[in-house]
């Protein structure tokens, strides 16, 4: 059986900017993964559970265990020396590290350290989603062009899982590749090689408490969902957890579509364009599936903030293209 790191070196003749620098990236990523897998796992017994006390960049209020997974991923990041910068959604600003070796580091990091956190008292699955830009400049500090890259420029997309098994899962542009650690002998080790996703499949991911503020677009796709169509294997199933990743993993496996759209009370939506969109959006195409923020594709998006948010509609192709099309026949966009 493979590990991640002997896969990922196997594989550097397909990856974009291909270089012993991104495999050692890669792998200080999968050391943070384990720390923090242990530490979601006794979370309860270690005094790590409840509020941190602080409050994030977008009002939110940290989680101990937020602030620990950040902190962990940017020690692993910042002794790997493979990266220039980190953005974390716990944190304000860019964390740049200006020193001699990183200044010539050739990686930008963005993350969500630990999506679904409010989800960790009850012991639903939750999970860190990353993104691996290349510097436009190298062998000076970090530039505003090296930080603010659009989706195409994406080398790596990714997200871990701390499930009932943990799992990581990325694409480098060649395929989608999932990874389960083996804790009997502290690898990840290959489990689900060139994962797909049905062009139809059966389960909508929504929060329909919000139902009201949602556009008309949404609306009908969710009566759509729930008609009577042998044909089309409609109605199809509601499954949602309230985590990106549990949510995006399962569809992902199964088929299906998740969706998180601008509202009239969150024109923007609530989800982060560069640290959770665009590398869920990378995954999604790699797998054969779609992601839009309803209009366009995500990750045609230019970013002009670290922190911008964007409506998210991603997985099944036929589905989220289906959404689009009541979008554009019944909706307005909140945006504008």
């Amino acid at each position: 059986m493979k590990t991640l790191v002997e896969f990922v070196w196997e594989q550097q003749e397909n990856v974009k900017y291909a270089t012993g620098e991104f495999s050692r990236l890669l792998n200080d990523i999968g050391i943070a993964a384990k720390i923090v897998n242990r530490d979601v796992n006794r979370a309860g017994l270690a005094g790590i559970l409840g509020f941190e006390g602080s409050v994030n960049v977008q009002g939110e209020n940290q989680k101990k265990l937020d602030v620990l997974a950040n902190n962990e991923f940017i020690k692993a990041l910042r002794s790997g020396k493979q990266c220039a910068a980190i953005i974390s959604e716990e944190n304000d600003d860019v964390v740049i590290f200006d020193d001699e070796t990183t200044r010539n580091a050739k990686y930008i990091v963005a993350l969500d350290p630990l999506d679904g956190s409010s989800n960790i008292e009850v012991n639903v699955p939750i999970g860190t989603i990353f993104a691996i830009y290349k510097r436009k400049s190298v062998g000076t500090t970090v530039t505003r062009e090296d930080v603010l890259q659009a989706g195409t420029e994406l080398v790596c997309g990714g997200y871990i899982i701390y499930g009932s098994s943990t799992m990581l899962v990325y694409t480098t542009g060649n395929g989608v590749n999932g990874f389960t650690y083996d804790p009997t002998c502290g690898l990840f080790v290959l489990s689900h090689e060139n994962i797909k996703i049905g062009d139809v499949g059966g389960i909508y991911s929504i929060n329909e408490a919000n139902y009201i503020y949602f556009p008309e677009g949404v609306k009908k796709y969710i009566k759509y969902c729930q008609e009577d169509d042998p044909e089309t294997n409609r109605p199809y199933t509601t499954r949602y957890i309230g985590s990106l990743v549990s949510d995006f993993h399962r569809n992902l496996l199964r088929g299906g579509i998740y969706i998180y759209p601008g509202t009239l009370k969150n024109p923007q939506g609530k989800l982060r364009l560069m640290y959770e969109c665009v590398p869920m959006a990378f995954l999604a195409e790699q797998a054969g599936g779609k992601a839009s923020d309803g209009f366009s594709r995500i990750l045609d998006i230019q970013p002009e903030d670290i922190h911008q948010r964007c409506p998210l509609f991603i997985g099944s192709k036929a589905m989220v293209e289906k959404v689009e099309e009541l979008m554009a026949a019944h909706s307005s966009d909140f945006r504008k």
